[in-house]
């Protein structure tokens, strides 16, 4: 724990956020960015040094353009005290934030409303120690065009008052497309659960990314910062490398992005994913943009690896974008029976990837570059994208 700072360092900065560092999202705004991006870069070469045990200089790190405003997605936890904001560092402890500086003018203008919404109709926030009271999240995400759509996530299947809670949601938030109320009375902290109803206007939010209008269900992953994604995809695109021949299989596809956005360059394109929603999503973003060479399997990733690896699927891509959490053994050990000649990786966590090189190295595949993309300004997580390849496919 710090006591006292003696010399600065010159990338030092006074904070320019009230909530820091209270609140937990943020854990770099006493950095300039130019530190911060050195601060990240190095963080991913000490982790695949560390814990890979691989010695390489990253290609480059990718800056964003944006570090104030930049998440198209919000999840603000309510407290049984019906506070509204985020969690203090390393506790379920709500920071009460009236105005986020990472989210849009939008979202934050939900929240509040939403705010407003529980005093006036005494409507209870929920109490996790106790497993008591109503709402839990409120979860609101943008697009490119300045869309909202809003999904408010109870301990119950209504809320009091719906009118009066869509008529002010659609004051405070002129380009509200819709709301929706996602029910999870589970004892756990996921976010959302599994049943969804429409309060008002659309279910879902579209937009667009590489060239392709993607639809999100609420479930569905999407990455936060959009024009950064766009980057990462590029550079997972150019790892992958691919002819018109190919046939490249995604694990953990969420929607379909990565996957639509190598089909136009591949033979065949196949996506894997766990989240019923989001395979729904991906088949009609394949229809909807005119892709007929992808096809999306429902499942987890290490079973439909495994099964395709069974049916001797031969994939001369596998591209694979994990949780946090990174890959299972199973996953690693199902991906080397179907024997890719390149593996990409694209991960938001460095440790776990830097482990998983660990595996694939004893499965035959070897870290050839990487480059870190920096998707969560003034926060102290980072994108990467990897590229490994064959033993005896050397690139």
């Amino acid at each position: 724990k710090m006591a006292e700072v003696l010399p600065p360092s010159p990338g030092r900065q006074p904070p320019d956020c009230p909530h820091f560092p209270a609140c937990g999202g943020c854990r770099l705004r006493h950095m300039s960015y130019a530190e911060e991006l050195r601060f990240k870069r190095q963080k991913v070469e000490d982790a695949l040094r560390r814990i890979g045990g691989v010695e390489m200089e990253l290609e480059e790190i990718i800056g964003s353009d944006e570090i104030l405003r930049y998440r198209n997605k919000s999840q603000f936890p309510v407290d049984g005290a019906g506070q509204i904001g985020f969690y203090r560092a390393r506790s379920h402890q709500v920071v009460p934030v009236t105005d986020c500086l990472l989210q849009s003018e939008t979202a934050n203008a939900a929240a509040a409303a939403v705010g407003r919404y529980m005093q006036r109709h005494h409507v209870p926030g929920y109490d996790e120690t106790k497993c008591t009271g109503l709402l839990r999240h409120v979860y609101v995400r943008t697009n490119a065009a300045g869309q909202a759509l809003v999904c408010l996530v109870v301990n119950g299947k209504t809320l009091p008052e719906e009118t009066a809670l869509t008529a002010l949601l659609q004051e405070s938030c002129p380009n509200l497309i819709g709301i929706v109320l996602n029910t999870n009375t589970a004892n756990t902290n996921v976010v959302l659960g599994q049943e969804y109803r429409t309060l008002w206007g659309a279910s879902e939010l579209t937009d667009t990314l590489c060239g392709h209008r993607f639809a999100l269900s609420p479930a569905a992953f999407y990455q936060v910062n959009r024009p950064q994604a766009e980057r990462l995809y590029r550079k997972a695109l150019d790892y992958a490398d691919l002819t018109g021949a190919e046939t490249v299989l995604e694990l953990y596809c969420g929607a379909g992005t990565i996957t639509l956005t190598m089909a136009p360059r591949a033979r065949q394109v196949i996506g894997a994913e766990i989240v019923p929603e989001a395979v729904e999503n991906a088949r009609r973003n394949a229809a909807d943009n005119g892709i007929e060479n992808a096809e999306f399997f429902l499942g987890d990733a290490g079973a439909v690896a495994a099964k395709l690896a069974a049916e001797r699927l031969h994939a001369h891509v596998v591209v694979v974008d994990p949780p946090r959490k990174g890959l299972g053994e199973e996953v690693v050990t199902a991906i080397a029976q179907i024997a890719p000649d390149r593996v990409v990786y694209v991960s938001c966590d460095c440790a776990t990837l830097a482990r998983d090189i660990q595996r694939f190295q004893s499965a035959g595949y070897t870290l050839q570059k990487a480059t870190a993309v920096d998707l969560f300004p003034r926060t102290e997580h980072v994108e990467c994208a990897a590229l490994l390849t064959h033993t005896d496919n050397p690139c």
